[in-house]
């Protein structure tokens, strides 16, 4: 029988339920158990996917074409499990779903309520997962902050779901904040009492209070909280404030976390298996050298934005013994003047992500230095559009050649819309998403990276390589080295005769891993280390 563990957050939002869930499921795996994650989400949106970066942060995107939380993201990375739709609820896939079965009939005429249609949904919505991955434990990370008035029929779900499984089969682990406040000099443990109390009047008691703080969590304190929360001494567990979330599964085990949950939802599990997690932070810890990369965007003041790019980076890093240094380069604030100095003395060049004109011209100058002064450099998505504006404007004379989505009217459309987005009038979830096949040239960066001629990465855009001018391009040295099998459309892209110029239509951000990086991300910071060796001393 599948166990289940419930993960809410109180007193402020963004403690990092998804990164403590995620850290949860990492030791849990190295016990030998199967584990998978669920993301419930409050808002009302369906998904993500048309909300603004500036709001929500990344979109993350399963191998089945699902717009998803940048939790889930987290949750592949710390684990083996495999996200799809069915690892990610929102209100608004719940109220819509209920909303549906109402019009065709299904619930016979019945006054529809949040209690019980509504939570009876978010139920089997648990259940559906649980069913399809039959996992010996299942996370399931409640978003926002006890209190926030969306969230309750989520709480009040699960609070129904513990008491149809008990208590032997799910557990209510809480996540908290523990504010220091200077002019008294000590960490204040009110904040999470009102927290829990609040839990508790729903109906709900934490087994384990994970408690976020930034010094540290004395006995006396643990005691303190323990009697006013109603929950074990032992089972207070700091959680303190790390530049490293990697070493999270690792303070957690310390504070025999992982032991906890065991005996709490009795399960007999091997000795934990954590060596080489110990290894990777090691070399986190102790690199051989370093390496700038200046990540050109649109969202730069927004690191959230670009949460899978920070992190594949680092991966990158962990594979070739480096340190990662990101230079974020605002896009927008980019000229010819300009350029120069804000890219001096990198390393690499990464362009992400994106949609919109804004910041464009920007991303173009940026691929255009890296291109005349041989640094190395990586295009994802927009960033392989805007190399491919760059190409065809400076290395093939098509000095008008821009993307449809720009420049509607241009002579030289070298980026176009798909055929099939042309009639698309919904934004959700209508896009070329999820993962697709490539044909990769075998004498290429590309297939050095990977060792092998068939791969496949996940999509998320609308607009394309335009076919017909693949030729001039292949002329001039811009060689289409990775292609969609089944509609001929262009993946890759890179420069014959550049020491590492690579440009991709997918996105290879999702599928890096700590313990496992992405073969593109290993390989740019491996060229960019190349670089920073044989440079003068900066």
């Amino acid at each position: 029988m599948t166990k289940y563990i419930f993960v809410t957050g109180g007193v402020v939002s963004a403690l990092g339920k998804g990164i403590a869930s995620a850290s949860i499921g990492c030791l849990l795996e190295a016990h030998g158990l199967k584990v998978t994650l669920m993301k419930m989400d409050p808002y009302i949106n369906v998904d993500p996917g048309t909300m603004n970066p500036y709001q929500h942060g990344e979109v993350y995107v399963t191998d089945d074409g699902t717009e998803t939380d940048l939790d889930l993201g987290h949750y592949e990375r710390f684990t083996s499990a495999k996200m799809s739709k069915l690892n990610n609820v929102t209100t608004g896939m719940i109220y819509e779903s209920v909303i549906r079965r109402e019009r065709e009939g299904d619930y016979l005429g019945q006054t529809i309520q949040v209690i019980t249609h509504i939570t009876n949904e978010i139920k089997d919505r648990i259940k559906l997962l649980a069913d399809k991955e039959m996992p010996d434990v299942l996370i399931c990370e409640v978003g926002g902050t006890v209190g926030d008035i969306e969230g309750l029929p989520f709480l009040e779900a699960i609070r129904q779901f513990w008491l149809e499984v008990g208590s032997s089969n799910a557990i209510f682990i809480h996540l908290t904040l523990l504010p220091f406040i200077e002019t008294a000099g000590e960490l204040k443990t009110k904040p999470t009492q009102h927290s829990v109390r609040e839990l508790r009047e729903i109906g709900i008691q934490p087994d384990i209070l994970i408690c976020r703080t930034g010094g540290k969590l004395t006995r006396e304190l643990k005691e303190k909280i323990a009697l006013f929360c109603n929950v074990e001494l032992r089972a207070v567990i700091e959680a303190r404030d790390t530049d490293n979330i990697y070493s999270i599964p690792m303070k957690f085990r310390d504070e025999c976390l992982d032991e906890i949950i065991l005996e709490k939802l009795r399960i007999d599990a091997t000795s934990a298996e954590l060596s080489k997690w110990r290894e990777m932070l090691e070399i986190m810890r102790s690199p051989e050298g370093e390496v700038e990369i200046a990540v050109v965007g649109k969202y730069t003041t927004l690191h959230d934005s670009y949460k899978s790019i920070i992190e594949a980076l680092a991966h990158g890093g962990i594979a070739n013994r480096v340190k990662v240094n990101i230079r974020w380069v605002e896009s927008t604030d980019l000229r010819r003047g300009s350029v120069f100095s804000a890219l001096e003395g990198v390393d690499g060049i990464l362009i992400p992500g994106g949609f919109g004109t804004r910041g464009i011209e920007g991303m173009v100058l940026a691929a255009n230095y890296a291109r005349e002064n041989r640094i190395p450099f990586l295009g994802i998505c927009l960033g392989m559009q805007v190399a491919v504006i760059e190409f065809a404007r400076s290395a093939c004379g098509l000095e008008k050649a821009n993307s449809t989505e720009f420049n509607p009217k241009t002579p030289h459309p070298v980026i176009s819309l798909l055929e099939e987005q042309k009639k698309v009038t919904h934004m959700g979830a209508t896009m070329r998403l999820g993962a697709y096949r490539c044909r990769v040239l075998k004498r290429s960066k590309t297939y050095e990276a990977y060792r092998e001629d068939r791969i496949s990465e996940r999509h998320r855009h609308r607009y394309e390589f335009n076919n017909e001018y693949r030729d001039i391009m292949k002329k001039h040295g811009l060689v289409a080295t990775g292609i969609n099998p089944e509609q001929d459309l262009v993946e890759i892209v890179e420069i014959a005769d550049h020491p590492w110029f690579v440009a991709c239509q997918f996105h290879p951000e999702f599928k890096s891993k700590p313990l496992s990086p992405h073969p593109l991300f290993r390989e740019f910071i491996r060229a960019s280390e190349d670089r920073s060796q044989s440079a003068p001393e900066r």
